[in-house]
């Protein structure tokens, strides 16, 4: 695709990048193919073909309108059709700079300004989410059916951190929602990793990746939360003593991998940011590589589950991440019985916060993605994303957790 930049983003690093980007796109619509939105609605600006288009007007300086923004609002950024594309255009790093732009150009109603706000000031925060969500239990009776569902009925319990006594250890992200919605699916993770010879850490102060802000378009906070987050984590690198950090989050593990990218142009930031991202781990790699040791899956010593599983691999996991059938590996190892599920490479509709910004669509593709999970007669549902498993929840007839907390439970004696 050839494209002749606008004076206002030539000779920057993201017009260099975004030319490089759509120099590498073919126009072949294989990415509509398995693009959500795109099937559901049918137009081509709502595929990532046509949304590729609309950011290459903007960057040769057409003026984007609130239907340009309107397309490049609905898109997920599941990053589907990155993993379909045979050319290796990478749209969610256009997309965002896309949606930079754009929003630039293009007001917002006063109530979407608002929300979109609240929604970054209030979730990177756990000392002022917590709070929100406890309040939002006292009132679940009296909210309306799509908000009150989203307020989880109870806090699953901690359970027991082991304490720290191996000479391997890993460092895993606190974040900020988890805690407040599964604080048991780190303290699960410490006690399989134990069994396995390591020990998990949680760095003091060590909350948002940022991920949330920046696909807010809150793109300069998001970067702030970044460096937060590698200012709480360097001291314990630093020492030498963190062998891997560990996400339990894919949409944060997605983010944080991309360190390097996110902020090669802070000269301050960027040698961290490439060091943190290439240690970063999603849990899955983690324990799949400490079961080819002799004898690891016996020191589980795992109770032999009684359990048909469907998992649901998040899209930050399979097309951000590039991590597929993985977990589904251990899961089998293990012992469970893992019925198939149809279009598996599809989003739930979660997609950090679209499901609260693009309700309707969003609902439409958790009812699909329900209707395949329970399809093959599972008893559970397992996932491996904090965002996937909320949103699956609220609407399914059968248990949502994530993954890790499946294999803990059966951990024998």
């Amino acid at each position: 695709m050839q494209t002749a930049l606008a004076d206002f983003i030539k000779g920057t690093p993201e017009g260099a990048e975004a030319d490089a980007i759509l120099r590498k796109c073919v126009h072949c619509g294989f990415c509509t193919a398995t693009c959500p939105t795109y099937q559901l609605l049918g137009d081509e600006l709502d595929g990532p073909r046509g949304r590729i288009y609309l950011v290459k007007q903007v960057l040769e300086g057409v003026t984007p309108t609130a239907s340009t923004q309107l397309h490049l609002d609905r898109c997920l950024t599941c990053r589907a059709c990155e993993t379909t594309c045979p050319s290796g255009v990478q749209y969610g790093r256009l997309a965002d700079i896309g949606r930079k732009l754009v929003d630039e150009q293009v007001g917002r109603p006063l109530h979407q300004r608002l929300l979109r706000r609240a929604l970054s000031v209030l979730l990177p925060r756990s000392w002022l989410f917590a709070p929100l969500v406890a309040t939002g239990r006292l009132l679940r009776p009296l909210l309306p059916g799509a908000l009150g569902r989203k307020v989880p009925a109870a806090n699953p319990p901690r359970g027991v951190w082991p304490v720290a006594r191996h000479a391997r250890k890993m460092l895993v992200l606190a974040g900020c929602v988890q805690p407040v919605l599964a604080p048991d699916i780190n303290a699960a993770t410490a006690r399989v990793l134990d069994r396995l010879g390591i020990s998990l850490l949680e760095a003091p102060g060590a909350g948002c990746c940022g991920a949330l802000r920046y696909h807010l378009n809150y793109q300069d906070e998001g970067l702030a939360d970044m460096r937060a987050l590698i200012d709480a984590w360097w001291p314990m690198l630093e020492r030498g003593e963190i062998e891997a950090i560990v996400m339990t989050a894919s949409g944060c593990g997605s983010t944080v991998r991309e360190y390097g990218h996110l902020l090669a142009h802070d000269a301050a930031y960027r040698d961290k940011a490439a060091r943190i991202g290439a240690m970063t781990r999603d849990l899955s790699e983690i324990i799949a590589a400490e079961l080819q040791r002799p004898g690891a899956l016996a020191a589980l010593a795992l109770r032999k589950p009684d359990v048909k599983l469907a998992f649901h691999p998040p899209c930050s996991l399979q097309h951000g991440q590039q991590v597929k059938g993985v977990a589904e590996k251990i899961l089998t190892a293990a012992g469970f019985d893992l019925v198939p599920v149809a279009d598996s490479h599809l989003c739930c509709g979660s997609a950090g916060t679209y499901s609260i910004l693009q309700p309707a669509l969003s609902a439409q593709l958790q009812q699909a993605k329900l209707a395949a999970l329970g399809a093959g007669g599972a008893d559970c549902i397992a996932t491996a994303n904090i965002g996937c498993l909320s949103h699956l929840q609220e609407a399914s007839a059968i248990p949502v957790e994530h993954w890790v907390n499946t294999l803990d439970r059966h951990l024998g004696d």
